[in-house]
């Protein structure tokens, strides 16, 4: 049996973290974007990271292939907003059951514990049992529902939101 190794993303892991993510730009409705991206135009996103920070990327790799990742981003750009930050999580379907979203979200939890953090907010589509049960297994608490905001698919869909102290009590 592999080892699955969890570290901070690389600029070389550009393009596999852009096919995971254009997997569900293509096939699902948990990202609202509805164009596929190329690597040249990830770029921006993936420049967003650092080693450190706030703003993080962690990936999970088998056998040198990434497998997923997480992150956390800018919630909003106004300053007092600075302590808060959004995660991002997406993973290969080939991976589903090795529970890489709960080891993604422990390394970036351990990565970012002594930032300037008070907040981490998540936001998923409905419905969407995975990503619920990742989240309240890793301390989110759900905090509110946006209905009909997002139109994809010829449907409109509903997002919960939840969200963590970066230190849980």
């Amino acid at each position: 049996m592999s080892e699955i190794l969890i570290r901070p993303a690389a600029r070389g892991d550009l393009p596999r973290l852009t096919e995971i993510y254009n997997h569900y730009v293509l096939h699902t409705p948990v990202t609202f974007d509805v164009e596929p991206y190329t690597v040249e135009k990830r770029a921006a996103w993936f420049e967003q990271f650092g080693p450190t920070g706030r703003y993080r990327l962690m990936v999970a790799e088998e056998n040198g292939v990434v497998l997923g990742y997480a992150g956390t981003m800018r919630f909003r750009p106004k300053a007092a907003y600075e302590t808060t930050v959004e995660t991002t999580i997406y993973g290969d379907q080939q991976a589903v059951g090795k529970r890489l979203g709960s080891r993604l979200y422990a390394a970036l939890l351990d990565a970012i514990r002594d930032e300037d953090i008070h907040r981490i907010v998540a936001g998923y589509t409905l419905p969407n049992d995975a990503s619920a049960a990742l989240h309240a297994r890793c301390g989110f608490k759900p905090v509110g529902i946006y209905t009909e905001v997002g139109r994809k698919f010829g449907r409109y869909w509903d997002v919960q939101w939840t969200e963590r102290p970066l230190k849980l009590s």
